[in-house]
């Protein structure tokens, strides 16, 4: 017989954990833990101790914990998607953390000018920073690129048209499409050329009275091949130029390294953008410059200042804590090489094959001695990613570590990592679960090897 709730309600040990916790809280529990043993007498099921007092209370307080548990927790990136989106994308580098513990428990000066005792502007805390960084005239940030986008197309743009290229009509993660983005902001989308090749003379033969701008998209999540043509930036700004057409480059991740040597690939640098003259651009803070989120809009201060004043900046503006740590991430890279070392997805996706080696072979030797002799590791090759709909066409060479339990196929290893009390992801491929040491972190060791211990 299935106990009723205020007959348990009168338990000790439920009393003891009335005293502990809120009462609308314990009535949840248990609520949760009573329907399910009704759940298992229905499919016959129920353990035959499963009544008992002893057994009800585990079971309770099991729930308690479980209901008080944060929803947004650590996790375990084995999966060697660098800037993995559904794991948060970067993260941050070390100086961000004080600059969080500085401003998260106190009062600051976001929007107070302390040389004028006056209010002031709490983008003035990056702008000068950026346009350092960046060579840029001006600057504003948001809370993501999208927003920088919808921002720079409303304030430029709305109720005119703005051409682009039939080939970055993207699409990235959570179904935001360019094309849509640009209906909302009000902006008459204007298609030229084709999926694959477009030529100057496709946005020449486009521009009309009503053209506001030129759109040019950076496809930085796929990858055309082939028999292609698109005009580049420098080309654009000067057919710009030539029509009285201001040019509004969507980067997407943005990159503020020349990776030149450092990468087997070629992204164009934030910098070029601006020394190619053109005349607004937007791209993200939390993909390739390693921050939190944040859409970055830089450019020429003629274009900026309308965007400072328009009614959806407020909508769309950046706290103090993502600001604080976007401060701190920039300022790392007024030298490159300190921005490499310390800026974590830098240092993960330019990190030499030879180190990534010998962290793994470490790895498993300090996991070995950690865990029991039924899981078993091996070392494999393989390839990380940078994900975060960034270098596409990118594999990076590395050393895997393969988890093996006999009876235990991969994908029952996967599930039973992911729901572990700190949740171990890492991916499945060539029948074997697979860890890959580039996004392993150093604090990782003793959570890894206690979730690995699980298996046994």
């Amino acid at each position: 017989m299935i106990p009723k709730v205020d007959k348990v309600l009168e338990w000790p040990a439920v009393r003891a954990l009335l005293e502990r916790h809120a009462r609308p809280l314990v009535l949840k529990a248990l609520r949760v833990v009573l329907d399910e043993l009704r759940a298992a007498a229905l499919k016959g099921t129920l353990a035959k101790d499963a009544f008992g007092e002893a057994e009800l209370v585990a079971s309770l307080t099991r729930e308690l914990e479980k209901l008080q548990a944060p929803s947004l927790r650590r996790v375990i990136n084995g999966s060697g998607i660098v800037i993995h989106t559904n794991l948060g994308r970067s993260i941050l580098p070390e100086p961000a953390r004080q600059a969080l513990n500085n401003i998260a428990f106190c009062y600051s000066n976001l929007e107070f000018d302390l040389a004028a005792g006056e209010r002031g502007s709490r983008y003035s805390h990056v702008e000068s920073l950026i346009c350092e960084l960046t060579g840029a005239e001006a600057a504003i940030v948001v809370n993501n690129n999208a927003a920088a986008v919808l921002l720079a197309l409303t304030a430029l743009a709305n109720g005119r048209e703005a051409v682009v290229s039939r080939g970055e009509l993207v699409e990235i993660g959570g179904s935001f499409r360019i094309p849509d983005v640009m209906r909302l902001s009000g902006v008459t989308l204007k298609e030229v050329g084709t999926t694959n090749r477009t030529h100057a003379k496709d946005y020449r033969g486009a521009v009309t009275t009503e053209t506001a701008l030129f759109l040019k998209v950076h496809c930085s999540n796929f990858a055309v091949v082939g028999f292609t043509a698109e005009v580049g930036a420098a080309d654009l700004v000067s057919l710009g130029a030539e029509c009285g057409v201001p040019v509004l480059a969507d980067m997407g991740s943005g990159n503020l390294v020349d990776f030149a040597g450092k990468l087997p690939c070629d992204e164009p640098t934030v910098q070029e953008f601006v020394r190619a003259g053109v005349d607004v651009i937007t791209f993200s803070g939390d993909k390739l410059l390693g921050g939190p989120q944040a859409g970055i809009i830089v450019g020429k201060k003629a274009f900026i200042e309308p965007m400072k004043k328009h009614q959806l900046l407020r909508a769309l503006r950046m706290d103090k804590l993502t600001l604080a740590s976007l401060e701190a991430t920039l300022g790392l890279y007024r030298d490159e090489l300190v921005a490499l070392r310390e800026i974590p997805t830098l240092r993960m996706l330019t990190i030499p094959y030879s180190e990534l080696a010998e962290r793994a072979r470490r790895l498993a030797r300090q996991l070995r001695r950690r865990i029991p002799a039924a899981v078993t590791l091996a070392l494999v090759e393989g390839f990380s990613q940078a994900g975060g709909g960034t270098l596409p066409l990118l594999n990076l060479p590395t050393l895997l570590i393969e988890v093996r339990r006999e009876g235990l196929s991969p994908n029952d290893i996967e599930a039973a990592l992911r729901g572990f009390c700190v949740p171990v992801i890492g991916r499945i491929s060539k029948g074997g679960f697979l860890l890959d040491p580039r996004t392993l972190l150093e604090g990782d060791l003793a959570d890894l090897a206690a979730a690995l211990t699980s298996l046994a």
